[in-house]
């Protein structure tokens, strides 16, 4: 039997998550314990749910119930997981839901989830594939669409975990899972602080046997298509933010500078598409 909570208003404090908290107070919420975060529409919940997370509640459409309930129930069963139980159910019409920005987004479901306790690096590394890993590292990207997209990229070209330093956008924010259809759950990642990469990161990724590749434009660049690159065991590929690039430090301390092959007149893409090319090049794609 499912909680369902009818609501007149959205006032209550319970809604906070979905009505007045901006994503840094969701990601502080529940400290010293990891914060929450909200996912948008069926898709993107089921998803998490079946990564595992929890959900603390849900906003539903009222028209949409019945359809969205059943799916989620559905998700829950397949995956082998408790159920919504008692997990409050927050039901709404369409006319309240306008209220909330975003809402033609929404496609009729919303859901305040728990967060997790990410992994230090070195931990994180150690649960990489043992042969012939491939991860990518997003130093400073601080567009959430291109985090998403970025995600989504990996989860389909074989890219086996992401780090993120902690300057960039959060791949939980709504509009980098969203963008992301959900695979910020499907594809393995932590942060690392931006500090401890600017100065220990790319000493960390030796350590753990990684060569790394720096995406930048260099007079001494190897093109992506380039044998030694694929020869490589452990890959670490590395991305940097929209505007400047890679910090200098990042690019010197790396085993190479890569770039993609262009037209002339034309000397980079933005880091989104730049990173579906070289995860297509260096990923690890199941073979068709």
């Amino acid at each position: 039997m499912h909680n369902l909570i009818f609501l007149d208003d959205l006032n209550g404090a319970d809604l906070d998550p979905y009505v007045r908290l901006n994503e840094a107070q969701l990601f502080h919420a529940l400290e010293p314990d990891p914060g929450l975060f909200i996912a948008e529409s069926p898709k993107v919940i089921e998803r998490a749910l079946r990564a595992g997370y929890q959900p603390a509640s849900l906003l539903v459409e009222e028209k949409a119930l019945t359809r969205d309930l059943a799916d989620l129930d559905h998700e829950m069963a397949a995956n082998q997981t408790s159920g919504l139980g008692q997990t409050p159910i927050y039901v709404a019409n369409s006319k309240l839901l306008r209220q909330l920005p975003g809402y033609n987004l929404l496609r009729g479901a919303l859901a305040a989830m728990h967060r997790v306790k990410r992994l230090e690096l070195a931990d994180f590394l150690a649960t990489m594939p043992a042969e012939h890993p491939r991860i990518a590292v997003l130093e400073s990207v601080v567009n959430p669409a291109n985090i998403g997209a970025i995600f989504r990229s990996a989860a389909a070209l074989g890219i086996d975990g992401v780090i993120v330093t902690s300057d960039s956008a959060d791949p939980f924010y709504r509009r980098s899972s969203r963008v992301a259809m959900g695979t910020v759950f499907q594809v393995p990642w932590t942060y690392v602080d931006a500090k401890t990469w600017q100065h220990a990161g790319i000493d960390l990724l030796h350590q753990a046997g990684y060569q790394t590749a720096a995406m930048a434009l260099r007079h001494n660049t190897v093109s992506i298509d380039d044998p030694k690159l694929t020869a490589v065991d452990r890959l670490a590929i590395i991305m940097g933010s929209e505007g400047p690039g890679l910090k200098e430090a990042t690019i010197e301390q790396s085993d190479f500078t890569i770039k993609i092959p262009m037209a002339p007149g034309v000397d980079s893409l933005n880091v989104a598409a730049a990173s579906a090319l070289a995860f297509w090049e260096l990923g690890n794609r199941v073979a068709e």
